[in-house]
């Protein structure tokens, strides 16, 4: 009960903090006009950001075969694609859910599939801060303490060491625990030794998050062009500000897909740098694009599947 109340407050006190901003600079914003130039750009804005979730379904084929399960990867990006947009559901798991179905049904071990979709995520988040780190003083105005450099270093390092399997093994093989407890206990020939371990660092996959988040960053600082030019050394700024505010609405609670969560981060973040209504319209605008993407990406892997389908249908 406390954790629903708790993720009601999140949503609706982010949720308050746009909506407010909105109402204070709502003359600004609605001044904002975008022209012909302007509407090609956005097109190209979510064709990036859907090409960015294609390649995380991608990079999660890759995350599988870590894991000693190679699988079709255009089954399964389909499969990534249609249970994307399952994340703006109350929960925020029920993608999630639907992924480790599918891997079950393509005869993957129940414990791979969903270290498969515990691993993803750690991924992506420590991607992201990755960029943070090598990036995030654009956003503050300690850009040349030293104190801070030497921290964001450290922090750098201990990211990159914690997914060496000496040290995630034994975080996964704790969180199998957590959620086969019940099923050892049902069958007492499993041991601890049945789990699964990383063998290797898993570099590739790593790289593969990164430029997830490279290209959501993209689509969102096209998104901002298509509204004011932009100047090359904004790129910095506008990449760590977008992967510090997607981190936050990746990771807390009660904000599904993020939502009003990276809203409130990315216009707080920006309000110093950006005129306000500009940083407003960019970010609602993004979240438009962003779900537009989504929506493609779902009908298109639905579509492509049907065609399969009755391609088989008729052999």
């Amino acid at each position: 009960m406390f954790k629903r109340i708790l993720r009601w407050l999140i949503l609706g006190g982010t949720l308050f903090f746009v909506a407010k901003t909105l109402k204070d600079n709502w003359l600004e914003v609605a001044a904002i006009r975008i022209d012909s130039a302007g509407w090609a750009i956005l097109a190209i804005a979510t064709g990036i950001t859907l090409l960015a979730h294609i390649w995380a379904g991608w990079v999660w084929t890759w995350v599988l075969k870590e894991l000693n399960q190679p699988v079709p990867v255009s089954h399964f990006i389909q499969v990534y694609l249609k249970t994307n947009v399952a994340k703006y559901l109350p929960g925020n798991v029920w993608h999630h859910y639907g992924r480790i179905l599918a891997a079950k049904e393509a005869k993957i071990p129940t414990v791979t599939a969903t270290v498969s979709i515990l691993l993803e995520p750690l991924l992506m988040a420590t991607a992201a801060l990755i960029i943070i780190v090598l990036l995030g003083s654009q956003f503050t105005s300690l850009k040349n303490d030293m104190n801070l450099r030497i921290l964001q270093a450290l922090a750098l390092i201990a990211i990159l060491c914690a997914f060496y399997p000496r040290f995630l093994n034994p975080i996964l093989n704790s969180v199998q625990k957590l959620k086969f407890k019940k099923a050892e206990e049902n069958n007492s020939n499993n041991s601890t030794n049945n789990y699964l371990k990383l063998e290797r660092y898993p570099l590739i996959p790593l790289f593969g998050e990164l430029a997830f988040l490279i290209l959501r960053g993209m689509g969102f600082i096209l998104t901002l062009f298509a509204l004011v030019p932009l100047q090359p050394e904004q790129i910095p700024l506008l990449l760590g500000a977008f992967s510090f505010a997607w981190l936050l609405g990746f990771v807390i609670p009660g904000a599904p897909g993020g939502l009003g969560v990276f809203e409130a981060t990315t216009i707080a973040l920006l309000q110093g740098h950006f005129p306000p209504a500009l940083a407003i319209g960019g970010t609602v605008l993004y979240r438009l694009v962003s779900i537009l993407a989504e929506t493609f990406g779902a009908g298109i892997a639905w579509l492509e599947q049907r065609c399969e389908e009755e391609f088989k249908s008729q052999e």
